[in-house]
């Protein structure tokens, strides 16, 4: 104590150079300075050894003279390698992956584990005796008056296409009508109205098979009231609304999902004038049904259910009729009514057929017209004026036999329809040509030079 009271910086041994170790007391105890040193490091080497002794138990590791923990058959891994570790950094467990490996993210379980159904615990304090028998069901909401058009619509449109009832009637069920069950029928008629005779005559049968299964008898009778109110407003865009209505009243009656006494009900009750003609049409078709005539033809019959021999049949009436008339538009029309497309050839046909038969040049302009705008509306298609063109090619020998000259008229008839741009150049080529008669040699008996095509 007396040495370290000594106001000199230096002792006469410390200005020699020699310096002496110095101490502090601990516990009133002189320990050196570097005992002390030498006791942090063993503490904190002793520290760390029961960190890594508790997580790692078992592993061998040991403590080194500097205190580093020096773990014996392991490889020191990577800060990433720690971070990727999927054991328990909680310094607890044996080091196994979580729940047995079904503890990831994304895992439902441990691989080839499968769930059963779950069982309904009577002892749960949430369990409900009325549980077990709830039934659950989807609720479809009825439709209103703008989404049952707007989902009715492309069901009709497309049931004009393939025509299968079966199926409109299973999505009409899938839906909920709700009272909007009536206005089936009034969308159907309305769509009709506008398309071909082969569609009424699709829709006739779509009500028919509908009733009973879709909509009643009542439903029917309310929609066909509904359709007579309408008129006024069905006549602007199908000005044979009135006729075509009549006609649905009068196959609905006839298929007998309308009542007989459905027209006596309006007798003296009706102001507007389309519905009175209606009634009156439907009047007219039951009587005529009467008499022997067949209620269910009153669309006729549509394009592909029709025999071929009807098909010339209602080609040569057509025109007949166009060079008695000689309305174009009228014999246009009637063709189309016909529905089909696929037979066009047969008119080309029969149209040069009068031509050659013919004496006079009125026949052979009007013909002409004739495949001249049904050319250029596009009704004959450039496939079916070839066709009934070398339809005539193969059968002119046959025709000349009957008819004289029916060859030059031939080459004249295609000439002109070529410059008119109704066949091309390479069908204009092919019209066969009759030679000239000539002897072919001499010493040939009299012999003819045959016809060159």
């Amino acid at each position: 104590e007396l040495e370290n009271l000594n106001d000199a910086p230096f002792s006469g041994d410390e200005e020699n150079g020699v310096s002496e170790e110095r101490k502090t007391e601990i516990n009133g105890n002189w320990i050196p300075a570097t005992s002390i040193t030498e006791a942090k490091i063993n503490a904190k080497a002793k520290r760390r050894l029961r960190k890594n002794s508790s997580r790692d138990s078992g592993r061998g590791d040991s403590v080194s003279e500097n205190g580093e923990t020096l773990k014996i058959g392991v490889v020191p891994t990577s800060p990433k390698g720690k971070l990727l570790d999927r054991r328990s950094r909680s310094g607890k467990g044996r080091g196994l992956p979580k729940k047995g490996g079904a503890g990831g993210k994304g895992v439902w379980g441990t691989p080839g584990q499968v769930y059963d159904v779950e069982e309904v615990d009577i002892k749960d304090p949430n369990y409900d005796d009325d549980q077990e028998n709830c039934v659950y069901e989807t609720v479809v909401l009825p439709l209103d008056e703008r989404a049952f058009e707007k989902t009715l619509t492309p069901i009709i449109q497309e049931y004009f296409e393939h025509g299968d009832t079966n199926e409109v009637s299973e999505m009409l069920k899938n839906l909920n009508l709700g009272e909007m069950k009536y206005s089936v029928p009034v969308l159907a008629v309305s769509l009709a109205l506008e398309g071909k005779a082969s569609h009424r005559e699709m829709t006739s049968k779509l009500i028919s098979d509908l009733c009973g299964t879709v909509v009643s008898k009542t439903d029917v009778e309310k929609s066909f009231d509904r359709l007579l109110k309408e008129l006024p407003e069905l006549v602007l865009d199908s000005p044979r609304a009135p006729q075509l209505v009549g006609q649905f009243i009068a196959r609905a009656v006839g298929d007998g999902i309308l009542s007989s006494t459905y027209i006596d009900g309006y007798k003296g009750t009706v102001d507007c004038v389309q519905a009175r003609a209606a009634l009156d049409r439907a009047t007219v078709l039951l009587s005529m049904s009467k008499g022997g005539k067949r209620i269910d033809s009153v669309w006729g019959a549509g394009g592909g259910q029709q025999s071929v021999k009807h098909l010339v049949k209602e080609i040569d009436m057509l025109l007949k009729e166009y060079l008695l008339s000689g309305d174009v538009l009228e014999a246009e029309r009637c063709l189309q009514e016909l529905e089909v497309p696929h037979f066009h050839h047969e008119l080309v046909y029969e149209a040069i057929v009068l031509v050659l038969e013919s004496t006079g040049e009125k026949t052979f302009k009007m013909i002409l017209d004739l495949l001249k705008t049904l050319w250029k509306s596009s009704v004959i298609t450039v496939d079916q004026m070839k066709r009934g063109y070398e339809r005539v090619y193969c059968e002119i020998p046959d025709i000349n036999l009957d008819v004289p000259h029916s060859y030059s008229v031939l080459e004249r008839f295609v000439e002109e329809c070529f410059q008119a741009g109704i066949i091309s150049k390479p069908l204009r080529d092919l019209c066969p040509s009759r030679g000239r008669k000539r002897f072919v040699s001499e010493g040939d008996g009299g012999r003819l030079k045959l016809e060159s095509y």
